[in-house]
């Protein structure tokens, strides 16, 4: 139907015949109605119409010889019906080379040009449908990617909750060891003046029974029971087991729970001898008054007892927060509208090029590895720089080690549509300036799908 279309308007009488109207495309074919005159298409000048396409150049744009290489500014339309049409300058006009596909720039030369563009617009057209095809897996796998960024989304914010409740409990603690610590130390430093002091044995043996009592009653109820002595209570050579409840009840003496009284007359002879249990985590200072007075000795056991929980506490404290810090400083980073690029987040993606291995990680750095084992950091992750209909089309990395031209290495990458996630090729335009092309499904755009080559051709 084309076809007919296009010989009609070639036949048609309000134009000039096929040799005057070669090298115009239809658009510009109002412009070549058949009068008495010719004004150039840029108004400088009018000629008489038969001096169009008679190879002699008389309008400054070259307007008057589209089918000539008479104009040196000239531009010559090939058809190319079947694949794309498109300009080639005048020059290449009968110059014994086939640059139309249609071989119509080639109509008054020896050159013996084919007709290829059927077959190229074969392949063009095959090469477009696979990209659709690619299109429509890549733009359901986006969306398969985008429910699970959602998910994983909330999954963090869940997580970051969880954090933040488990460091608010362990501030809680910390406060409470902290003032145990503090009044194990105050317990520590009185009995240690008052020993030094000569005070009466009597007088300090109550105050550290009933100061080593309360290190055992950990709930504060005035009563120990078995809980509390597997908790605080080790054998000498094995502190590491924890007491079975029958030995914790014969700790006891036979019972569940202990007060004050009877700890002063039973455990407390059995913890000062320390020839079968003592209370854990403890260590006395050889050749001092620590080692050399039991009491002193208990109260020391005692301060260092609170000493190694406030600590263990410390340090879970602290990881705590540091996991909170990381966790908000992901959940930071812009991972698209839909959360669609948040998968990206923890991996990494190698490609080897000759003698360099490279790898990616998304919002994090870019390295580059030699043969030799030498690593090199090649930026890290700074801001998304694409077009403004896009932003997400381009990441860039910067900050990278120092060139020995000056300034830094830095990555920009491009994402590109496709089924699969990969880093696909990695070029260095300039000293230290290099650029990636990483393949994966979320940059799938729908708009892509308007483009490709019409079916009429």
């Amino acid at each position: 139907m084309r076809l007919h279309i296009i010989f009609a308007a070639v036949c048609w009488c309000g134009f000039v015949d096929s040799r005057k109207i070669r090298g115009i495309s239809s658009s510009y074919k109002r412009f070549y109605r058949e009068r008495k005159s010719f004004m150039c298409i840029d108004g400088s000048k009018v000629i008489p119409f038969e001096q169009v396409n008679d190879d002699y150049c008389d309008c400054e744009d070259g307007s008057d010889e589209p089918g000539t290489s008479a104009c040196p500014r000239g531009r010559f339309y090939c058809t190319n019906l079947g694949f794309r049409p498109h300009y080639i300058p005048s020059s290449r006009v009968n110059d014994g080379i086939c640059d139309c596909c249609d071989a119509s720039d080639e109509y008054n030369s020896h050159a013996h040009c084919q007709n290829t563009c059927w077959n190229l617009g074969q392949r063009e057209r095959a090469y477009v449908e696979g990209q659709m095809r690619t299109l429509d897996e890549g733009l359901q796998l986006k969306q398969q990617l985008i429910e699970e960024g959602v998910l994983l989304w909330r999954e963090k914010q869940a997580q970051l909750r969880e954090l933040q409740q488990v460091a608010e409990d362990l501030q809680i603690k910390l406060e409470d060891h902290r003032r145990k610590k503090h009044e194990a130390d105050q317990l520590k430093e009185q009995t240690l003046k008052a020993l030094e002091a000569g005070d009466s044995s009597v007088r300090r043996q109550n105050s550290t029974i009933t100061s080593i009592f309360k290190l055992l009653d950990s709930n504060k109820d005035g009563s120990l029971t078995v809980d509390e002595v597997q908790a605080k209570v080790a054998v000498v050579h094995d502190e590491e087991r924890i007491l079975s409840e029958d030995e914790a009840m014969a700790l006891l003496g036979g019972g569940h729970q202990m007060d004050l009284t009877k700890f002063r007359h039973t455990l407390w002879d059995v913890l000062t001898k320390g020839d079968s249990v003592k209370i854990k985590d403890t260590h006395g200072a050889p050749g001092s008054l620590v080692a050399e007075d039991p009491h002193l000795k208990a109260v020391d056991k005692a301060a260092e007892w609170e000493a190694n929980n406030l600590k263990k506490v410390e340090e879970a404290y602290e990881t705590v927060n540091m996991e909170i810090s990381d966790l908000r400083k992901n959940l930071a980073i812009d991972y698209g509208t839909d959360w669609e690029f948040l998968f990206l987040n923890s991996q990494c993606y190698k490609l080897k090029v000759y003698e360099y291995t490279y790898t990616l990680c998304p919002f994090n750095q870019v390295t580059q590895k030699s043969v030799t084992g030498t690593e090199v950091s090649l930026g890290r992750w700074g801001m998304w720089a694409g077009t403004p209909k896009n932003q997400y089309s381009q990441m860039v990395y910067e900050n990278g080690e120092p060139c020995w031209q000056g300034g830094s290495r830095s990555t920009t990458v491009t994402l590109t549509c496709g089924t699969e996630t990969a880093l696909r090729s990695v070029k260095e335009p300039s000293k230290c300036q290099y650029i990636m092309d990483f393949q994966t499904p979320v940059a799938c755009q729908p708009v892509l799908k308007q483009r490709g080559i019409h079916s009429e051709l």
